[in-house]
């Protein structure tokens, strides 16, 4: 037994944990795990807060994005009534014109026909004024004749236009 190294071995291990034992070393090691154990605990907190922190913000911005596709959701039909609005009034715009083109266009015919109607009058008072002066020139002769179919054309003139 005394030959055996593991006997020896085992015998240098006791001498060696005594020594270390009588020196505080196991104080040591646990203050040394203590503190990183202090420090673990230290850093999980501080995890936990980044953590707290990190979905506070996530909320946050889920709110503020919900917020802002509520806005453009609301700009988007604001837009289109918008639109909507606009193209009614160029409708009732262009509506308007089209009346306004009409009446006009119905006010130059009218006009047109008006004076047409002058101009075929008068024409027809100027054709019956010399077929009368040819008819009453080869009827009457002399001076009476004379003052007679100027008094007469003048008379057909006036009750012609």
């Amino acid at each position: 037994m005394l030959a055996n190294t593991t006997f020896w071995v085992a015998v240098a291990l006791v001498i060696f944990l005594y020594f270390v034992w009588r020196a505080g070393a196991h104080h040591t090691v646990g203050k040394a795990l203590d503190k990183r154990a202090a420090l673990i605990e230290k850093e999980l907190a501080e995890a936990r807060q980044l953590r707290a922190e990190a979905e506070a913000l996530r909320k946050e911005f889920e709110a503020k994005r919900a917020a802002a596709e509520s806005e453009a959701a609301a700009i988007v039909a604001s837009a289109k009534e918008e639109a909507e609005r606009i193209a009614q009034e160029a409708h009732e715009k262009m509506r308007d014109f089209i009346t306004r083109r009409t009446a006009a266009a119905e006010e130059r015919i009218a006009q047109a026909e008006i004076q047409a109607t002058a101009e075929v009058r008068a024409a027809a008072a100027e054709a019956a004024v010399r077929a009368a002066e040819a008819v009453l020139r080869e009827s009457v002769q002399g001076k009476a004749a004379e003052s007679l179919l100027a008094r007469s054309l003048t008379e057909v003139k006036g009750k012609l236009n």
